[in-house]
């Protein structure tokens, strides 16, 4: 029996019908088993059920993410961790960076997966496993930040005897894991706070929704402890680091005029100097970055906790979660862009990736060389 369509909108109409249909009929969580309920929260099923399209959409945007995260961050490690010229105590954080960027890029494989099914494959411990693997790369991440700020600072406003030597990294990289356990520990293991999906019901975070005294401390800690405290010392640490550039320019303009000489960078000392201060800016955008992906996602909790909640959809709840994933995988092409040791390593082994990039240490020889010979009477 031929279907009629002329009672609603047409033929053409019709595929848009069916979707709609699909949402309408039912509500965020309808298919999640009843023994596994009491993982959505009652804000969430006030809002229609996100089509499959849409989760189809997410995933071939985290499918695109994990590739990039794998080549980028993979390709950082692989280079930081094998050069000779890249083996110093500052990079190691640069490794720490991208290993927590890494370990974020293992949640992409399971969204894309609860996106095939539409929900959360594994109820609670995949709600679990995604919770950890989230804090434990975000958290760490933000505190590797404060680290790299911190060696920035001491490189360059004290290059004789502020480097950090390897034993001395190694401890603050153990720092930065051991700072991203406790609000990772405690809601795994229910102790305080836990983890539960939020958004198209794919992902998940720590529980911002419940309303009881318990949750919003919770909130007001992690808030503090994962953005707040980072965020003080970063700027710290930063702004500190640019009054020594500041410094240092002027002393370098001082000498240029008393040298008579244009460049700034007159020898290899302070050739070396100037590439300190390229790779403190790759560390800053790194920072830019990170304020840019997870201030989103800082105020969507605390308006989770004590704001309007009417304003929490899941695409808004989404959007904080696709720019933190975005960031890990930006984070290593930064490095590529800016690094430039980095970029010269990338160049020998690398060549068909079109880097071009002379090595930083002859270019450092060649320029002291020069300004000898456009003025050998300098120093008397």
């Amino acid at each position: 029996m031929a279907t009629n369509y002329t009672d609603d909108i047409g033929p053409v109409a019709y595929p848009l019908k069916m979707v709609s249909q699909e949402v309408v009929e039912h509500m965020l969580g309808w298919n999640i088993p009843e023994e596994h309920q009491d993982l959505v929260h009652e804000h969430w099923r006030n809002f229609p059920a996100v089509s499959k399209y849409a989760h189809f959409l997410l995933a071939l945007i985290y499918t695109f993410l994990l590739f990039a995260s794998i080549s980028g961050n993979g390709i950082v490690v692989w280079i930081f961790s094998t050069s000779k010229s890249l083996r110093s105590a500052s990079n190691m954080f640069v490794i720490n960076l991208a290993v927590f960027d890494m370990l974020m890029m293992l949640e992409m494989p399971l969204l894309i997966t609860n996106s095939y099914y539409q929900r959360l494959v594994g109820y609670q411990l995949g709600c679990d496993i995604y919770g950890v693997l989230g804090s434990l790369s975000g958290i760490g991440g933000a505190i590797s930040n404060v680290i790299i700020a911190y060696d920035r600072y001491k490189t360059i406003s004290s290059p004789l005897d502020g480097r950090l030597n390897r034993v001395q990294a190694s401890l603050l990289i153990l720092f930065t894991w051991i700072w991203a356990l406790p609000f990772t520990v405690l809601p795994t293991f229910r102790i305080w706070g836990r983890f539960v999906p939020e958004g198209f019901l794919t992902t998940c975070s720590f529980d911002y929704f419940t309303e009881d005294q318990d949750t919003k401390v919770f909130v007001m800690c992690i808030f503090a402890w994962s953005y707040c405290i980072p965020m003080l010392l970063i700027c710290y640490f930063y702004s500190k680091l640019f009054g020594a550039v500041r410094l240092h320019e002027r002393m370098l303009k001082e000498q240029a005029k008393k040298m008579n000489v244009k460049s700034l960078a007159a020898n290899k000392e302070d050739a070396g100097k100037s590439v300190e201060i390229r790779i403190a800016k790759v560390a800053f955008t790194i920072f830019f970055l990170f304020v840019c992906s997870w201030t989103p996602y800082a105020f969507v909790t605390m308006v989770g906790a004590f704001g309007d909640r009417s304003l929490l959809t899941p695409v808004a709840t989404m959007i904080p979660a696709v720019c933190a994933k975005i960031v890990s995988c930006i984070d290593p092409w930064v490095y590529a862009i800016n690094h430039p040791r980095y970029r010269a390593e990338l160049q020998k082994r690398l060549p068909w990736l079109g880097v071009r990039e002379a090595d930083p240490d002859t270019v450092s020889t060649t320029s002291g060389a020069t300004a000898q010979t456009q003025n050998p009477t300098a120093e008397a």
